[in-house]
């Protein structure tokens, strides 16, 4: 199957927990042949990784400084806030929406406020639940809740990798992201959507895909062939995935 890709809008760079700067996925994505790269760091409510606030003017001065240099490719400024309560609350404030040019959101270990002993023993606890092969429906029902909130509160472009991590009910994670007009991301990172969730969804109206690297190095962006692959063994209609070329 051949697939042509305009975009890659989860990378990282230095500024959080990746291995290169802004530019150096600039290059990377124009390497690649890719209309629109974003740099979508990670909140600073991820206390172990996370871009503190004070970081954000200066990662949009030097993206407003790169689209002058690199007018062939659209460099987006985003970040991917981290969900940081049962509520589904995020670590970005609604003020601060309109800073980026979108804003994307995934569950991740180390999430909360800032670093304390109680959120480090709860990000152990999330990291032994991620390791059981099974919970509790109850369980289930409140991890399900939790991204169900985050995606209600709106303003989110895409979840990035679903049911990565964390045990929920996709289906209804899927249903939330349809009502929401958000999209669920295809990350060949995580690749944490099988094949037999896609085809689940494929009969669900309304929910939609964009498939994107979550770079941590310069050298993955634009790495798409394991969304290619998933896409051919489900049947998925490419035209579901906003970011290939009709």
């Amino acid at each position: 199957m051949s697939l042509v890709f305009e975009s890659d809008l989860h990378t990282h760079t230095w500024y959080s927990h990746g291995r290169g700067s802004i530019e150096d996925n600039v290059k990377a994505a124009i390497s690649k042949g890719l209309k629109k790269i974003g740099i979508s760091e990670h909140g600073p409510g991820n206390f172990s990784v996370g871009v503190p606030r004070e970081k954000f003017a200066e990662m949009k001065e030097e993206i407003t400084r790169l689209r002058h240099i690199y007018t062939e490719i659209e460099i987006l400024f985003g970040i991917e806030a981290n969900i940081i309560d049962p509520e589904g609350s995020l670590d970005i404030k609604p003020d601060e929406f309109e800073l980026f040019d979108f804003v994307c959101a995934g569950w991740h270990y180390a999430t909360a406020e800032r670093a304390t002993p109680g959120t480090i023993l709860q990000t152990l606890g999330h990291f032994l639940q991620s390791k059981r092969a099974r919970v509790s429906d109850k369980q289930i029902i409140r991890n399900t809740n939790m991204i169900v909130g985050a995606i209600e509160g709106g303003g989110l472009m895409f979840l990035t990798h679903p049911g990565d991590r964390v045990h929920v009910d996709m289906t209804e994670v899927a249903k939330a992201c349809a009502r929401a007009g958000t999209l669920l991301e295809i990350n060949t990172n995580h690749m944490s959507i099988s094949a037999q969730t896609i085809k689940e969804l494929i009969s669900m109206e309304g929910a939609r895909f964009i498939v994107n690297s979550d770079a941590h190095s310069p050298s993955r962006v634009g790495c798409f062939e394991p969304a290619v692959k998933l896409i051919a063994e489900t049947g998925l209609d490419p035209a579901r995935v906003v970011n290939i070329a009709g």
